[in-house]
C-alpha cells in the first residue's frame, strides 16, 4: 500500500511565481485529475513582494472540486544565520510559510553556492559550514514556528556536501526542532530530499511528513517516483 502522505501536494507553483507555467485553476484541476485529497499552492516572495492579496484573493475564487482541501503558502529562502527570512509583511490567510535553503545562510547574509564551495576550499572546515546551517534552520523554525521546510537540505549537493555529513547528532537536533515548532516536513520530488536516516528522525522527533512535487507545471502535480520511493521505505 502506499504512503497516505502521497494523496497530498504540499508545494506546487503557478503563475504567480516568474519560474512557473501554470494557472492556479490549472494546478487544481490537475491534483483533481491525479485523486489528491491535499493541495498546497505555493509561490516564491521576497521582502519586496506586493500580490500577495492578489494571489490570496485568486485562492478564495477558486471552484475546488469536492474531496479536494486547497491550502495556501508562500515560499521564502533563509537569509542568514540568525534564521531571518526574505519575506513582506503577510496578510491573514497565508496558511504555512515554505522555508528555503536556496542560498546558503551565511553570517551576514546569503551565499551563494560557488562562494561556499571557495570558502571550504580556502579552508572553511566542513563540520563548522554543516553546523552553521542547521543552526540556521532551527532558528528559522523557532523563529517562524508553525510552517514547512522546503526541499530541505537540497542546498547541500552544491556546495559538495551531503545529507550524510551531518551525522546523527545534527540530524536528532534538527528533527527534534521541527516536531517542537509544528514545522512540517517536505520529502521534495525534485531534490529527493530529505532521505531515509533523516525521514527516521523526523518520526523518532514526532515531526509530520508531507510529500511534495515542486512542481512548476500542472502535468507535474501529484505525480511521484523518488518521493513514492523514500514514503514506502519508510512506511
Amino acid at each position: 500500500m502506499s504512503h497516505p502522505a502521497l494523496r497530498g501536494d504540499h508545494h506546487v507553483h503557478s503563475t504567480f511565481s516568474d519560474d512557473a507555467v501554470s494557472t492556479l485553476e490549472e494546478n487544481v484541476a490537475a491534483a483533481h485529475s491525479r485523486g489528491l485529497t491535499t493541495l498546497r499552492l505555493v509561490d516564491h516572495v521576497r521582502r519586496d513582494t506586493h500580490w500577495v492579496p492578489e494571489y490570496l484573493a485568486a485562492v478564495r475564487a477558486l471552484r475546488v472540486p469536492e474531496g479536494l482541501t486547497v491550502l495556501t503558502g508562500v515560499e521564502a529562502k533563509i537569509l542568514d544565520a540568525a534564521g531571518s527570512l526574505d519575506i513582506p509583511d503577510l496578510p491573514p490567510g497565508i496558511d504555512r510559510i515554505l522555508i528555503a535553503d536556496h542560498q546558503f545562510p551565511g553570517v551576514d547574509g546569503p551565499l551563494g553556492p560557488t562562494a561556499v564551495r571557495e570558502r571550504i576550499a580556502n579552508g572553511w572546515a566542513p563540520s563548522d559550514v554543516l553546523d552553521q546551517l542547521v543552526d540556521a534552520l532551527i532558528a528559522a523554525m523557532h523563529r517562524h514556528p508553525g510552517n514547512q521546510l522546503a526541499h530541505c537540505f537540497s542546498i547541500l549537493p552544491k556546495i559538495g556536501l551531503s545529507e550524510d555529513d551531518l551525522g546523527p547528532e545534527r540530524t536528532a537536533s534538527w528533527a527534534r526542532a521541527a516536531g517542537e515548532t509544528d514545522t512540517h516536513v517536505e520529502v521534495n520530488e525534485k531534490w529527493g530530499c530529505p532521505g531515509r536516516p533523516l525521514l527516521d528522525a523526523l518520526r523518532d522527533a514526532g515531526a509530520v511528513i508531507v510529500a511534495s512535487t515542486d512542481s512548476h507545471e500542472a502535468a507535474d502535480v501529484g505525480r511521484y517516483e523518488r518521493v513514492a520511493a523514500l514514503l514506502d521505505e519508510e512506511s
